[in-house]
């Protein structure tokens, strides 16, 4: 099988299994919804919608590739033999599923090496599917898509969020007032994958958040790549991971923003 053949492959897989999840996180959403767990913090919370979507997932991709490797954020983690691993966030925006705001989505990236070859964010309340391959072009409902390239910084509309721990959110929230006077505005939507598509789309002029896993951002970033962003991981002033994401045009801008309004980890003083 050639690369373009392989990279079909996967994706028709992905886009198949995000659409079966998404349909069941819908018909589990009408049922009516309950919190089945809490994580880091009493906000940072799990459902049986979370685990059946990932069981799903699993069980699909495992029975059309069982040699691939999985990680899932409900807890999987199988190693496989193939090279390729599947990245998945079941339900991203546990939060606003949970409380009816109507930004969550499925996530599905599959990667060889720690580069995702593809990805698909699908989103769960309208069905919008955003899409990508490695090479290949990023698109919205089978549309191309591009980031917003010609804007300076200081009317952008930039992405974040807040992390789940007290103290991380209280330095998160000192770094984005800092930065406020300094871009168009500031969104927080509740989901790490779908701001990367916002970004791709050119709806969202950039995005940095601290806390991010690999499965919330494992699909976005490659289908923001494509369609012309940039995007690097660093440490952020929690300790934690931060991501950020603009276009090119104006990621050096942002990142630097980004590190003189405090949302990075303090460089070691070598004096």
């Amino acid at each position: 099988m050639n690369s373009e053949e392989e990279l079909a492959a996967l994706l028709a897989l992905a886009r198949g299994v995000a659409r079966e999840a998404a349909e069941l996180i819908r018909t589990q959403r009408a049922a009516g919804v309950s919190v089945a767990a809490t994580k880091s913090s009493i906000t940072d919370v799990v459902t049986a919608v979370d685990k059946a979507s990932e069981a799903l997932i699993r069980g699909r991709i495992a029975q059309a590739r069982p040699a691939d490797g999985f990680l899932g954020e409900e807890g999987s983690d199988d190693v496989g033999s193939s090279g390729i691993r599947w990245v998945v966030d079941p339900i991203d925006g546990t939060v606003n599923f949970v409380s009816g705001f109507p930004e969550y989505a499925v996530s599905i990236a599959a990667e060889r090496d720690g580069a995702s070859l593809v990805g698909v964010v699908l989103h769960v309340p309208t069905g919008i599917e955003y899409y990508a391959t490695a090479g290949g072009g990023a698109f919205r409902d089978g549309e191309p898509i591009r980031v917003e390239s010609t804007q300076p910084l200081a009317r952008r509309l930039i992405g974040t969020g807040f992390n789940y721990r007290p103290e991380v959110r209280r330095a998160q929230a000192a770094a984005a007032a800092r930065l406020l006077p300094q871009i168009g505005d500031i969104r927080r939507a509740g989901s790490c994958a779908m701001d990367l598509c916002h970004v791709a789309d050119g709806s969202l002029g950039g995005y940095l958040e601290e806390g991010v896993n690999p499965w919330d951002f494992a699909a976005g970033t490659l289908i923001a790549r494509e369609a012309g962003a940039r995007s690097r991981l660093a440490v952020g002033v929690g300790g934690l991971t931060l991501l950020v994401c603009a276009a090119e045009a104006c990621f050096e801008e942002l990142w630097d923003l980004g590190r003189e309004c405090g949302f990075f980890a303090a460089e070691p003083d070598n004096h």
